[in-house]
């Protein structure tokens, strides 16, 4: 163009893009020729695409084909025939993969879950980044929902206006208006009548009244139509009830038109079936039950009366006949049946049942008897229908004369005999049945029961026939095993369970010792032994876990694991002289298990002796001279009886010849507990020079300076052990109290930062960084500013500490109370259900005044043998129970604290550390704790 601009038009001369179709963006279906795709060209070679993969580095792709047999199309052995040894080996290589598959399971699962977890936590999901602002929702009022701007058109595209308006016509608006109106006005018409007036369709007035009366008249007539008043031709009155008639409607059985076609079906069915098949007694009595079921109990027993002349050697026809008939005439039927089947035993028992004296079906039963003497049943039955020991004790020794095999009338005999007589019976039931193993049993449970009575310690016959208990049992497995008679031993298991709960325990363990090396391996019998042991116990079945303990202590006396169940057991549901016992024969077999030796000093100390304690520690010495558990807890006894000489002169005899740095690090802490600050400054410096790793020795150092006001010292001593020791978070902690107690709140959070640098992903440094921010906060009066900055440290925690449940309890407190419930989900799913968490959970629920929920979730809060190690939440249970719960509840929750034996949680150390607290008990620290929790 003459003017230099450009011509906008000039487009439309432009060479169309390849595979341009026009219309196709705005919907329209194109189609294209061949002058649009042009002339038809040849494709490169496969040199070139060869050569051009070689250049990108990919690899060729072959041709599946390019390796078959010509000669054979389908497969190299397609020709070949797939037999049963083929089909045998595919099925072993399929074994065998899904073996290594399950083996390899447990492992890629594991691996595939951390896996996921580290994605998740580097790559979380939108809805889980934005989980908190959507819970923030909540509390957005509704002000701020109506001050949120509208979203406008972001696509920058014009729309089309719909401004268009029409008029809307006046019978519109007039219609609508009516709509809304009430008239509160009576017609005149209708006023002068009288009222209103609904006519029916025919003219007249339906009166609901006068037809209710009708009805009920109706009614009263078809009642005395039948009722007493009319009688019938005989002159007898009818039984028709007219009080109860319409409650006797209640029980008939209305059935619908489909069940009557089904029973008519059925009938002709079954009807069928019994021409057909008149010998077939199921068919009779489906046929009968079909009938009864359809309420004509005349034609089921006509049915079932036909049945028992077809099929009389059927004793099910037979009872079924007995059942549909009335007891009179079920007595006939059943003396009829023991014409045709007297061999039945069910037959006679019936017959029996028909009686109602107990007479009666002794009569019956004993005539039973005289047709089917070999039947257990029946003598069982008899011989329960006997009012006295004797005369049972006779039908009994007829019946094992009859039936010499059956071990139950055997044993029954045997127990309603004299013991001496018991003996001969059980003799002579060994050697009519000498493959029952219930017979030994019971003659063991015999032996035993003869010494019950006595004193086996004081009467040495007691003992002699306890002894004998063992050999008969033992004796017994020997002969089964003669006779081939194998039981396993999870079978000798549950009988020695059985006799546990008959409370024959020396019998149960007679049983243990004898079979307990029944299908073992020699190899696997100390696994084996334990896991058998551990499973009976959780059965509550001790007598079979001790004597399975005693055997295995024989057979390895040496393995002190044993010996601590062992003692474990009898503390938990033995005596003491029976604890007493084990440990004894404990240190005697494992002199140098260091915690057995502590185990009986200390199960003497609680009883009372002290004198026996000091002489297991003595011993306990000569065993283990340089033990220092030992020297500690010897210490440890003098300290707390009152002996402080005789502790100190231990623990300086145990600085000389063990020396380890506990034993320094305890001399250490009886020094301060005793307020001797220079000695116990002067041992802290010894042990320094010895051990300058041992972070511990630092702290008390730094204690005794600070309670002794010199805070340069204690700062110094800090100082020392951050520099030796910058792994422990103890002495991060101590020296960041030290210097917000002196005012520095700036330099106790960097000597914190300075700590998390040292000791990455630490909850403890966090938690107290978190504490520092909210004490500072408190302190200022709780200004927003301060609360935010303790809010903004809490959350980087949880981002350093994603699982920390002492970081999510903070973060829970640290919410609005409406917002507490919604955090403690997230913080019991993040930290899986973390101890403190719960604890926290119980406290929430304590505020809200849900007693019994509470209650649940503090027990949960120490429910595994690791949670319970953590006494803060014994603390708060107990504030929670003398609160809201009873003087019982609040005892309980202290007998499980005191058995547990706590000695962790923050609060819980503090007070069980301080000086002023030393010797006192774990009820008392536990009492001190509850009242200490904020």
């Amino acid at each position: 163009m003459a003017s230099g601009k450009p011509n906008k038009l000039a487009f439309l001369s432009m060479t169309a893009p390849a595979s341009y179709v026009a219309g196709l963006g705005r919907g329209a279906s194109g189609f294209t020729t061949r002058s649009d795709i042009g002339p038809a060209r040849e494709g490169p070679s496969a040199e070139t695409i060869a050569e051009a993969q070689a250049k990108r580095g990919e690899e060729p792709e072959f041709d599946p084909e390019q390796f078959q047999d010509p000669d054979n199309e389908v497969g190299l052995f397609a020709g070949t025939t797939y037999e049963q040894d083929d089909e045998e080996a595919d099925n072993i290589y399929d074994a065998v993969d899904r073996n290594m598959d399950a083996r390899r399971k447990a492992r890629r699962e594991a691996r595939e879950d951390e896996e996921l977890a580290k994605h998740r936590a580097e790559r979380p999901k939108i809805q889980q980044q934005f989980s908190d602002l959507k819970r923030g929702l909540s509390q957005v009022s509704d002000a701020e929902w109506e001050g949120i701007p509208e979203v406008g058109n972001l696509t920058r595209k014009k729309r089309k206006r719909d401004d268009r308006m029409f008029a809307v016509p006046d019978s519109v608006v007039v219609g609508d208006r009516s709509k809304t109106e009430y008239t509160n006005a009576l017609d005149a018409q209708q006023q002068e009548s009288g009222g209103f007036e609904t006519p029916a369709e025919s003219g007249t007035l339906t009166n609901f009244v006068e037809i209710g009366q009708a009805r009920d008249k109706i009614l009263s007539l078809k009642l005395d139509q039948v009722s007493g008043a009319a009688t019938n031709v005989s002159g007898t009155s009818t039984s028709v009830d007219p009080k109860g008639y319409l409650t006797s409607l209640d029980s008939v059985v209305i059935k619908s038109d489909a069940e009557i076609g089904d029973i008519k079906r059925a009938r002709m069915l079954f009807d069928s079936l019994v021409k057909s098949n008149p010998k077939h007694s199921p068919g009779w009595i489906a046929a009968a039950r079909l009938e009864e079921h359809a309420g004509r109990m005349v034609a089921a027993r006509k049915l079932i009366k036909a049945g028992c002349d077809q099929c009389p050697k059927s004793e099910d026809v037979w009872l079924e006949a007995a059942r549909l008939h009335q007891n009179s005439d079920a007595k006939v039927i059943l003396a009829n049946a023991v014409q045709h089947v007297g061999q039945s035993v069910k037959i006679w028992l019936a017959a029996a049942d028909l009686e109602h004296d107990n007479k009666s079906k002794k009569r019956v039963l004993r005539k039973a008897l005289e047709s089917i003497p070999n039947s257990v049943r029946l003598w069982k039955e008899t011989v329960n229908l006997e009012d006295s020991a004797q005369d049972a004790r006779v039908l009994l020794a007829r019946a094992v004369e009859v039936i010499p095999l059956s071990v139950e009338l055997w044993l029954a005999l045997a127990r309603l005999e004299t013991p001496a007589k018991a003996k001969a019976v059980l003799n002579k039931a060994r050697k009519a049945v000498p493959t029952s193993h219930e017979i030994w049993i019971a003659a063991g449970r015999l032996l035993e029961q003869e010494t019950a009575p006595q004193a086996p310690e004081a009467n040495g016959d007691a003992m002699k026939t306890l002894e004998l208990v063992d050999k008969t049992i033992e004796a017994g497995v020997r002969e089964l095993r003669r006779h081939g008679v194998l039981l396993t031993r999870e079978q000798w298991l549950r009988e020695a369970e059985k006799c546990e709960q008959d409370g024959s325990l020396r019998t149960c363990a007679a049983i243990v010792k004898a079979t307990a090396t029944v299908d073992i391996e020699e190899e696997d019998r100390y696994d084996t032994w334990v896991a058998d042991a551990d499973a009976a116990l959780g059965k509550g079945m001790v007598g079979t876990a001790r004597a399975l303990l005693a055997y295995a202590l024989r057979v390895f006396p040496d393995r002190r694991t044993l010996w601590r169940k062992a003692a474990d057991l009898e503390k938990a549901y033995g005596t003491r002289e029976a604890l007493d016992s084990v440990l004894a024969r404990a240190v005697h077999h494992c002199p140098q298990a260091e915690v057995l030796w502590l185990m009986a000093a200390k199960e003497k100390w609680l009883a009372g002796d002290v004198p026996a304690a000091r002489e297991v520690l003595e011993r306990a010495f000569v065993a283990n001279p340089e033990s220092e558990q030992i020297w500690l807890a010897a210490v440890k006894l003098e300290a707390e009886n009152g002996e402080l000489g005789v502790a100190r002169e231990l623990l300086t005899r145990a600085r000389t010849i063990a020396g380890t740095e506990r034993i320094w690090m305890k001399s250490a802490v009886f020094e301060r507990q005793q307020g001797r600050y220079d000695p116990a400054l002067e041992v802290v410096s010894t042990a320094l020079s010895k051990y300058p790793k041992f972070a511990k020795l630092y702290m008390i150092q730094g204690q005794i300076h600070e309670k002794r006001g010199n805070r340069a010292a204690a700062r110094a001593a800090f100082a020392a052990g951050l520099k030796a020791c910058p792994k422990d978070e103890t002495l991060w902690i101590l020296a960041s109290r030290l210097e917000e107690a002196d005012g520095r709140s700036i330099k106790a959070r960097s000597l914190l930062e300075k700590g998390r640098l040292a000791n990455p992903q630490n909850e403890s440094l966090w938690a107290e960084a978190v504490r520092v921010e909210e004490r500072a906060a408190a302190a200022s009066g709780g200004g927003s500013q301060a609360q935010a900055q303790a809010k903004a440290v809490l959350a980087r925690a949880l981002q350093d500490c994603p699982t920390s449940g002492v970081l999510w309890s903070l973060a829970i407190w640290a919410e609005p109370r409406p917002a507490r419930k919604a955090r403690s989900v997230d913080a019991l799913k993040k930290s899986k259900d973390n101890p403190t968490v719960t604890c926290t959970v119980a406290r929430l629920f304590w505020t809200e005044r849900k007693i019994e929920q509470a209650r649940r979730w503090f027990a949960r809060s120490v429910g595994t043998e690791q949670d319970k190690d953590l006494g803060d939440n014994w603390g708060w249970w107990l504030r929670f129970e003398r609160q809201h719960g009873t003087t019982e509840y609040a005892e309980e929750v202290i007998k499980q604290c005191v058995a547990a034996e706590p000695h962790h949680s923050p609060v819980w150390q503090s007070i069980a550390k301080d000086d002023a607290n030393v010797g006192k008990s774990t009820k008392e620290i536990l009492l001190l704790v509850a009242d200490a929790l904020q």
